[in-house]
């Protein structure tokens, strides 16, 4: 299954944002709600507070593009999530980044 596949469009995102559930840790947060479709799809959100740099940014982008394409098989389908970058995540590494991503998708429930 593609990471590309599972994106979502404005109007979702901007639905996502209004009614979607927050659940937060120390580094990122996600806003989830239910799609109704047989699959789940993502968005990633890293703003100009994080860096403004935009290397800086993608490079945290394609850090979590890459942890939910190792762990799609695992999360359960029929959500929309965004994951929100906080700004302590531009000191941490992939793993750091990695064990919160995924501590807070088991959080949630959604992993199986």
């Amino acid at each position: 299954m593609s990471v590309r596949r599972n994106r979502f469009k404005k109007a979702d995102f901007n639905n996502l944002f209004k009614k979607g559930k927050t659940i937060g840790a120390k580094l990122v947060f996600l806003k989830l709600q239910r799609n109704n479709l047989k699959q789940t799809r993502f968005c990633w959100v890293v703003n100009l507070k994080i860096s403004k740099k935009a290397t800086i940014r993608n490079k945290i982008k394609r850090r979590f593009k890459e942890i939910i394409r190792e762990n799609l098989k695992n999360i359960k389908p029929g959500f929309d999530i965004a994951i929100i970058a906080k700004p302590e995540i531009i000191n941490k590494n992939y793993q750091e980044t990695k064990n919160a991503l995924e501590g807070l998708l088991q959080k949630t429930k959604i992993y199986k």
